[in-house]
């Protein structure tokens, strides 16, 4: 199908388990209409539920420590054939929450679409305005096209990873056309919701607005750790941050994670 849905996440290693993709497969499910495919790129699916479509992550010439630092095992998804895929892909990172309509994440008519993580994504700024940095924990493009910036990392991957350091700025440089989701779509935790610090001892973190989309949990904190009960500290000093977060553990459990 030439406009086929596809939904893609990656998971490799142990530091997210298999709630983390079914807790992002049932939110997706309840906030985009019709019909999509959820697929997941790992070496484990042990615990995945029924619907989630589960392939290896193709060898593409990481080393290992490709592999544990700057998430380059994801330009994978530019293979000019990702097991017969075809359509739109809307690759989501598993620390995402989702929260609103994902529909126009798909009818969003640029080519290639990501976030801003620069200065300018935080509250009131303007994405893509001078300095953007391209951030992949979310980002939209059409299968199939744009394998340059695979084919040209495979050709001398070292120097890639030397250039690059991490794969973010890999795709930046080699992409063909680039644009960033609107203000509000996809919002920043550290940067949108967590209290100041000082007042995050005494206040919760705020609750997403009704105008975003999704929250990426980039680093730490990870969402699970506002899931822990009691009143045990989740960020790094100075931050404060702690407690379980009611508006994280209802997310949570609404969409089939399990608590602890």
């Amino acid at each position: 199908m030439a406009h086929e849905r596809i939904i893609l996440c990656m998971k490799w290693g142990t530091l997210y388990p298999a709630d983390y993709v079914n807790v992002l497969y049932n939110a997706c499910r309840a906030h985009l209409a019709g019909a999509f495919r959820f697929v997941c790129l790992t070496d484990d699916a042990t615990g995945f539920l029924p619907g989630i479509e589960a392939h290896p992550i193709a060898d593409i010439g990481c080393t290992p420590e490709m592999w544990r630092h700057g998430a380059w095992p994801k330009l994978s998804v530019f293979s000019a054939d990702l097991y017969g895929l075809r359509g739109r892909a809307l690759f989501i990172d598993l620390d995402t929450v989702i929260c609103g309509d994902l529909a126009p994440f798909f009818d969003h008519p640029a080519p290639f679409v990501g976030i801003d993580t620069s200065r300018n994504w935080r509250p009131g700024g303007t994405p893509g305005a001078a300095g953007a940095l391209l951030g992949t924990g979310v980002f939209a493009f059409d299968l199939g096209a744009e394998t340059q910036i695979l084919l040209r990392f495979q050709s001398d991957p070292a120097a890639a990873f030397a250039r690059a350091d991490i794969e973010q700025v890999w795709v930046q440089e080699h992409v063909r056309s680039l644009e960033y989701w609107p203000a509000g779509w996809v919002i920043s935790f550290k940067r949108w919701l967590r209290q100041p610090v000082g007042l995050d001892l005494f206040l919760p973190p705020k609750k997403p607005p009704a105008s975003a989309g999704m929250i990426a949990f980039h680093g730490d904190p990870r969402p699970v750790a506002l899931l822990a009960p009691g009143n045990r500290r989740w960020d790094r000093l100075p931050h404060m941050g702690h407690g379980q977060v009611g508006w994280m553990r209802e997310y949570w459990q609404s969409n089939g994670g399990r608590l602890g």
